[in-house]
Parts: C-alpha cells; structure tokens; sequence
C-alpha cells in the first residue's frame, strides 16, 4: 500500500512565497520607496536612495514542524540556506496574540533572488511552527500579512545616520517596533502605513550592524499608538505649564535666582510644586536642570518679559481667555459659531474691546507673532509707492517695519480707536510720516493709497464678512494700487506641517473665521476685482499674496 505524506505548506503559504518573488523580481530599491513612501518628495527619496539598498523581502509560512521543510521549498524549486533563530519577529507575534514567547519556534530561511535590476536580494521566510492549537495565528496573518515587508539595509552602520533616515521615514509612515537580533547583531526598525501605501508596500523594514539601544528605544516608544495619542492628549497641559510659568514670571527669576529655594521665595510658590513645575517644564525644553539649579533654554528664553519679541502675553493668552474658549469647542463644532462667544456672551473682538486690560494683552500678543513681518519689505518693492494704507494694521508694528525700510514713504493706519492707542507708542519714531485714521474697514478705507496691506485680518472672518471687506477696498483703492494680503496658507496637498492647520481651528473657536488655501483665497479676491499677481513665503508658515486691481479691459 502507498502512502503520501501530506505537505508541510499550505497551499495558501505557497502561493504568497512565489508572489513574494515576483514582488521582489518587479522592484529595485528606487521604486519600493516611491511606492512606499508616496508623501515624500523627490529629492528625499533620492537622499534615502543613497544611504539604503533594497537588501530582502518578508513574509510568514505556517507549517506543522519545520523537519523536511528545506526540502519541500527545493522540490518547488525554492532554494533555501540553513535556518537561523527569529528573535524580533517571534517578540513581536508572542505580544500579538498573547503566547508565551518560549512556546513559539520560528526560523528563517533565506532564498536568493534578484530585483528588477538583476542585483542579488533575498526572500526572507519567517517559519513559524503552527500545531493545530495555533491555527487561528496562521489564519489572521494570513488575512493581515502584519509581518510581510520590504527591508532596506543601511550601508553603513552609524548611530547619527540612522537617526536620521529614521526620521525621515517616520514622516512618512509610523513606527511599528523593532528590536535587536543577536544572531545577526541587527538592530532592526520596522514602519508602517496602514492606509496610503499599496498593500504589498505598507510595511518596512530599516536595519543595520550593531546594537543602538537609545534609538532602538525611542522608535520602540513612538511605536504605541496609546503613548502618542496620551501625549496629544496632554497639550492642554503643557498650555497650562507654560501660562503658569508665564504668570509666575518664573523664566525672569530663573535668570537671576536659579536655586529651587530662592525661585520658590521669589514667585511666592510651595517649593516641592515648583520643582515638579519645573521638572515638566525641562521636558517640554523650556528650562534646563542640574540638581536644584536651573537656567533658561533658548525656547525659554522667548517666555521673559523683556525679550526681544517676548511670547509671554501670548502664553497667557491661550492659557486664559482662548483655554477657556477652547473648553467649549465641541459647541463651534456642532453650531458652526465661535464658541468664544458662547462663553464669554461677546464676540472675540468685541468682548476685548470692553475690557482695555484685556485688549492690551491681545494686542501684546499679537505682537509676538510679528515675525511673519520681518520678511515684508524684502520680498515687496515699495520704492514707487508714496503711501502706503495698512488696513486694520492693529498696533502698526507691519507698517512700522515697512517704513523703516522706505524713508521716502508715508504711511495711513486705520484701526479701531482703542486699538490707534497701541499704535501711538509703536510709530512715535516715524510719527511725522504717519496719519492714524479711525473706522470700519467693513464700510470704507482710506482712499489715495498706492499699496494697501491687509495683514491677519481675513483670517479673522468667513465668507462672507471677507467678501465686504475686499468690497470696500476695491470700491476706494486707486486703478494702480496694489493689495498685500499676509496669511498663514492652508496646504493645497496632504501636507500636514503647517501652523494653518492649528490654526484654522483656532480661528473657529475664536473668531468665526478661518486659514485658506491660496485657491481659496484667489476665489474671495477674483469676486471683488483682484487678481493675485504672486505669493512668498514668510516665517511662522505665513505668506504675502501680492494682488492688484484686474485690468479695465479683463473685467
């Protein structure tokens, strides 16, 4: 009587190995990255492509026992060295599903192979020995292919390298573990994209020689969805650290009395509270510790009442009226409307208006925003205007810089009269070449202008309201004037690193208005007759969009 032994491999096993071959035979260390990494741009890619080498792809086979598997991947026509110990993947598969790690046995075989370009690579198999009690682990990688990956070797093994490529990576994709593989001595990174990437792409491997347990460790931390998603969740308390800190004045002390005993006498603080303020506050690097001493960070720095361009107001700003704001947002989600004023029974503006120590501070926040002006007069030709009209300018600290840079020009300020107070101050130095002008650029702005700035103002408002603002300039400007519109741009693209996303809630709850794309902008601005002529970029992700009146003939 003949008797067959059944296979070691699943049909289903078989066919993902040979579509893992196919895979690799289709691709070349240029094109997994393009495919893998769709958001990054080409001149990262190309960076990448010169520290890393497409070096194997993965995937994992569910046999019974690993005795005969060699030859049964031969009699397929797969050739297989010997088999080596899998530490990373068998950690990774014993958390997954809860097993013991000492009752998992996997190894890995390498087949060699080539990639598109005919470079020799490998087919790695991770073989992991499934008795019947482990079928539902065969049956929902099967189904996931969590494990299956392409793996870039780095060329050479350099703790600052790798940091960096991870990064870069990382900008792209999660991070999804890793480890150490003492076998090999590997420390190996593994990424994840769970959603952008072709299926058979959505995961990476990045590897090199040697044990780095710091990055090992911190890839490893950023790895938990539950770690990243907690620190997103704790902002509102850095908020409310740094609008304490600012309150305290506790950056001005620490320049002059760095001690934990003589900061706690001198901010009026319980000591052993100050300590743990300030230990929170050396983890968001807005101070530096040794022992009981402590000293400003550069980022710091910025929070002293003196500094040059001090955020201190604006710290307690959003620590107090927008953190209270803020606490009802979920209402401007819902209604549409600010919840500002739900809680503070006023529009934003209005409210501040009421109360002149309050508008102060507004207005001295504003004002640690205002290098998004240092690049105006650089990236904008005044030289053949003679006037120039900063609408709704707030304390004059644009039209200040403007005029600085011309000497030859004059300047119009028109503002809200408790805001023209503010600005008194700030042009006393150019007051001879400035005229301040009360109004509602809602109904009119001055007229006689050759360059008008709208500068944070459109932001402020929606549609609508934006609408008759742009109406009013165009009803007074003269045919050759041009218009400066200075905004923070929504990306057009899925960019997400830009302060306009923040922001644009911000504005939501705040204000009523919104940030916008420079499309969205350009439609706002062609209704009331302006064509945008070009856009630049300025510091704090704003940008100058130059605009001028459409020709007579266009209209």
């Amino acid at each position: 009587m003949i008797t067959t032994t059944p296979p070691l491999l699943a049909t289903a096993d078989l066919v993902r190995v040979v579509a893992a071959i196919d895979l690799l035979g289709a691709n070349d260390t240029a094109s997994v990255l393009a495919t893998a990494l769709p958001s990054l741009d080409e001149e990262h890619r190309t960076a990448l492509a010169g520290h890393v080498t497409i070096d194997h792809v993965a995937l994992l086979i569910f046999p019974e026992t690993l005795d005969g598997l060699v030859e049964e991947l031969a009699a397929q026509g797969i050739r297989v060295g010997g088999m080596t110990p899998s530490v990373v993947v068998r950690d990774r598969l014993s958390v997954r599903y809860d097993v013991p790690p000492h009752e998992l046995e996997v190894g890995i075989l390498r087949s060699t192979v080539t990639d598109r370009v005919g470079r020799p690579c490998e087919l790695e198999i991770f073989a992991v020995v499934t008795p019947p009690r482990w079928a539902h682990i065969a049956e929902d990688e099967r189904r996931h292919s969590r494990e299956a990956h392409f793996a870039l070797a780095v060329r050479r093994a350099d703790a600052v390298l790798l940091r960096g490529l991870r990064a870069t990576i990382a900008a792209a994709m999660r991070p999804d573990g890793g480890g150490y593989n003492g076998a090999e001595d590997r420390t190996v990174l593994y990424f994840r994209d769970a959603h952008g990437a072709d299926p058979a792409f959505r995961r990476l491997e990045l590897f090199c020689t040697g044990r780095l347990t710091r990055l090992l460790a911190t890839h490893q931390r950023e790895s938990c969805a539950g770690t990243e998603l907690l620190r997103l969740l704790t902002g509102a308390w850095a908020t409310q650290a740094i609008a304490t800190a600012a309150e305290l004045r506790l950056l001005d002390h620490v320049e002059t009395t760095p001690d934990l005993p003589d900061l706690a006498a001198a901010t009026g603080t319980d000591q052993h509270s100050l300590a743990r303020l300030l230990r929170y506050l050396a983890a968001l690097g807005v101070v530096h510790a040794a022992g009981t001493r402590y000293g400003v960070t550069e980022l710091g720095a910025l929070l002293r009442s003196e500094a040059a361009g001090s955020m201190r107001p604006l710290a307690l700003m959003y620590g107090g009226p927008f953190y209270r704001s803020f606490a009802a947002f979920t209402e401007a989600v819902r209604s549409g409307g600010e919840s500002y004023a739900k809680v503070f029974g006023s529009h934003h503006f209005e409210h501040m208006a009421a109360d002149p120590e309050l508008a102060e501070l507004f207005h001295r926040s504003m004002a640690a925003g205002n290098a998004v002006f240092a690049g105006v007069p650089g990236v904008f030709d005044f030289s053949a205007a003679r006037t120039v009209v900063d609408v709704a300018g707030g304390n004059g600290e644009l039209l200040s810089r403007v005029l600085h840079a011309n000497p030859a020009l004059r300047g119009v300020l028109m503002e809200r009269p408790h805001a023209l107070t503010a600005a008194r101050t700030r042009l006393a130095d150019v007051a001879d070449r400035v005229t301040l002008v009360p109004g509602d650029f809602t109904e009119s702005v001055p007229g006689g202008g050759d360059v008008y700035l709208l500068s944070r103002v459109l932001h402020d408002w929606d549609d609508e309201r934006c609408r008759t603002i742009l109406a009013a300039c165009a009803r007074t400007m003269p045919e050759h004037a041009e218009l400066l519109v200075v905004e923070r741009l929504l990306p057009e693209s899925g960019d997400v690193d830009s302060l306009a996303i923040p922001w644009d809630i911000h504005m939501l709850c705040n204000t009523g208005g919104r940030e916008r794309t420079g499309a969205h902008y350009r439609d706002l601005l062609a209704g009331a007759g302006f064509e945008v002529v070009e856009t630049h970029p300025l510091p704090l992700d704003a940008h100058l969009v130059r605009c001028r009146r459409f020709r007579t003939a266009e209209r």
